[in-house]
Formats: structure tokens, sequence, C-alpha cells
């Protein structure tokens, strides 16, 4: 099982890394057999649904891919964004693919797949090499070395993990910094430090049996959070720095761009079901009732609108406490001019964007999907679509270059192939 990294597509058992380079070909894209048009599919597996994008090329990179059909099925057999019953959410995922695929008029073989949830964490690395065998020139032969180092130094924390993306931080040449690709210089050692996103191996390894299982190919894998930053984030934003916050059914998840790079990536327990829980417990009301007053709904209930608001605001500001110090122990504590942008079901909630701001002293806003017309769908699918964007990119830069010069060492699959096609 090959898995795509930012910079290569590398197997779980290591070994050298410039063996598995592989090109994504274009064969990998499905076509619908009546008009032979390229399409590409997205699974955004959630704890609380399960979402399936399927979306054709544009006309031109500078417009919106064109969705062809989606489709969602409620999860079963997930807790926290992985999976206790695969034969349940084996079921959920044929449940959200036959939609998409009836939706489309397609029929779906393979598909791009999100890693998410408890499992998904980060590992920070760092190595340096000599620079002799390529007499003090850096090759793309050193750089994959330096990596493949790196890799191997974090090799005891990566026990029961498997590495979804290395995503380079910075690189140095003889101890001074390099800005962007240090391939050309001079010296006598190169340095680099790497953010290394992972995944529980048994997380990730059930996720893609329950996908295959319900008869599609999984062509490659991304962080969820990751995935949602292609279309929610526009490149200023990244460049100047921010936060995606995704607010999930049980988890909450983020990524933290700087300088157009991913920086970290993390999760969290809490999610906006525990804010329907607290309103059930507080009222003692059934739980399907308090999601519905939650979201504002009109139940006829005698509850106060302030004594609700109090509790969803309390719920909320304990989860933007843990962005907070998520970013102080990062060093970025309001040191992201871009600020937060807040997707997910919780989004929706009317005073997140404000309690956001309020704790976080950040710009705050809800997330959009980027370049899609109005109503076609919400942030609540930007994994799923995502996955297709970042699929699209992939393919549309094999024309004169291969994966890892195209996804290179330091988040180009954000920065470089997907440049002219990300909002």
């Amino acid at each position: 099982m090959y898995i795509c990294t930012f910079g290569v597509l590398s197997s779980q058992g290591g070994g050298c890394l410039s063996t598995h380079v592989r090109i994504l070909c274009a064969e990998n894209a499905r076509y619908n057999r009546r008009t032979m048009k390229k399409f590409y599919t997205g699974i955004d597996i959630g704890t609380y649904h399960i979402k399936v994008v399927i979306a054709a090329p544009p006309e031109s990179p500078e417009l919106p891919m064109q969705i062809l059909g989606t489709g969602s099925a409620s999860s079963k057999g997930m807790r926290y964004g992985y999976i206790v019953d695969i034969n349940e959410a084996t079921k959920s995922v044929q449940e959200a693919i036959a939609r998409a695929s009836q939706t489309a008029k397609v029929s779906i073989k393979s598909a791009r797949v999100a890693m998410g949830g408890l499992g998904l964490d980060e590992i920070r690395s760092s190595a340096e090499i000599t620079l002799t065998p390529s007499g003090g020139i850096v090759t793309e032969r050193e750089i994959e070395r330096a990596q493949r180092e790196s890799e191997k130094r974090a090799a005891q924390k990566l026990t029961n993990r498997t590495t979804i993306h290395t995503i380079p931080l910075e690189y140095r040449v003889d101890g001074t910094k390099v800005f962007g690709n240090p391939g050309g210089f001079q010296g006598t050692k190169l340095a680099v430090d790497t953010l290394l996103i992972t995944m529980l191996s048994k997380h990730h390894d059930d996720l893609i049996e329950a996908v295959e299982a319900a008869g599609v190919e999984v062509e490659g894998v991304m962080a969820s959070p990751i995935a949602a930053s292609l279309v929610t984030l526009s490149k200023p934003q990244k460049t100047a720095g921010a936060v995606l916050a995704n607010i999930g059914a049980e988890t909450l998840s983020i990524v933290i761009f700087d300088n157009n790079v991913p920086i970290s990536v993390k999760v969290f327990p809490t999610g906006s079901s525990d804010i329907t829980n607290t309103i059930a417990l507080s009222f003692q009301i059934p739980p399907s009732e308090a999601e519905q007053m939650k979201r504002g709904a009109v139940t006829g209930s005698d509850i106060p609108p302030r004594r609700m608001n109090a509790i969803i605001a309390s719920r909320l500001k304990d989860m933007f406490v843990l962005i907070n110090a998520h970013l102080k122990t990062i060093g970025r504590q309001r040191l992201l001019p871009a600020g937060i942008i807040i997707t997910g079901g919780g989004s929706g909630l009317a005073s997140a964007a404000d309690i956001a701001r309020t704790i976080l002293k950040l710009p705050s806003q809800v997330g959009l999907i980027g370049n899609l017309s109005r109503g076609a769908v919400d942030a609540t699918w930007a994994v799923a679509y995502g996955l297709c964007r970042f699929a699209y990119a992939d393919d549309a830069s094999q024309n004169s270059h291969s994966l890892g010069e195209i996804v290179s060492r330091a988040g180009e699959a954000v920065r470089q192939a997907a440049r002219s096609l990300l909002p």
C-alpha cells in the first residue's frame, strides 16, 4: 500500500525513499463512460457523517471544479474519527458512495480518502548530513537523503504509527537558513527540520479496509485538516499566517499555516456533540431535542434562550481555549494575521466566530469554500472537495514534473502544483 505524502509516495515499510517515488498517472482519474470526461472522488469519513464528492476538472485552472455529485450517509461504527465496527462503517461508506454515484451518474472505482480523528498527530524531527558525496552541492538526491535521515531519527516515536505527510519546515546550509528550495546551494552540511503528520496504524489500516471493502480502490490519503485547507484558505491567508479549525461532532481539528506551509496539525477530543450533551444534561431533555435547540430550532420549550446561549458559549469558549494554548506552545499565539477560519458542523453556531475572536485575539470568520457559487456545497464538504482538488492538482502537474518535484519537501502540494488551482 502506497500513501500520498508531501514529497513522495512512501511505503509503510520505509526503505530508500527514492525507490518508492511514483507518479500518480492519469489513469488514476476515472472517466464518465458516456462523455469520456475525467472525474475525481474524495471521501471524508467523519464521526457524524460520511461525505463523498465527485468533481470534474474545470475548463481552465482559474475556474472552480465542476461538482458532478455529492452523497452523504450517517456514520455507523465510528467513534472520535476511528472505526470501532468495520462492517457497520463499510455499509455507511457504501451508502454515501452509492448516493454520490447516482447523483453524478458515474461509477466510482477509486478515490482519495481523508484521515482524521484522534489517531492523527504530528511529530517534529530534524537531521543534518554532509554534502561530501555531491561535491559540496545541494542536489535533489541530498535533499531526499536529509529527509530520510530526519525520518529515521523520529523512528522511536513512530511505533504503531504510519506517516502520511512529510513536510519540510526549514532548510539550512552550513547553519544559514535557506528560503525556498536549497537545491544548487554550496556548502559542507545540509540540515532540515521536518513535520511528520502521522496516524495510528490500526486506525489508518481500518479506514482503508472499510473503503476498499465498499468496492473502491484507495488512490491516496491526506490528513483531513490539510484537505479542507485546500479549498477554504486562500494563498494570502496561508502566507500571512492562519489557523483553520474544524468543529466536528466529537473532535476539534486544526491546521496552522505560516508562510504558505502547514506548520502544525492537532486534533482535540471535543466537538459539537459535547455541546448537545451539556444542554441535554443541564435541562434534562433528550439529546435529539437538545440538538434541535442548539441549532436554534423552535421546539416549544420554555427554556430561556439566554440560558441556552450561555451553555453554548461556555463550551465554545473551552474549545478556543484549547486552540489558544496550542498556539502558545508553538509560538504563534496572537501572531497569525489572517486569524482563525472556522469550518465543520459546529461552525454554524451563531456565536462561534465572536467567541473565537475574543479568546484568541485574532481576526475570526466562518469558512467558505472558495470559487464556488452559493448553494453548491457548504464548508462542511470542504474535506471531500479538497481531496478532489488535490487529485486534480496532482494530475495536472504530470505533463512536466514528477510527483517528487511537484510536491517536493516544502509543502509544494499546496504551494506549487496547486498554486494556480486553489483559491
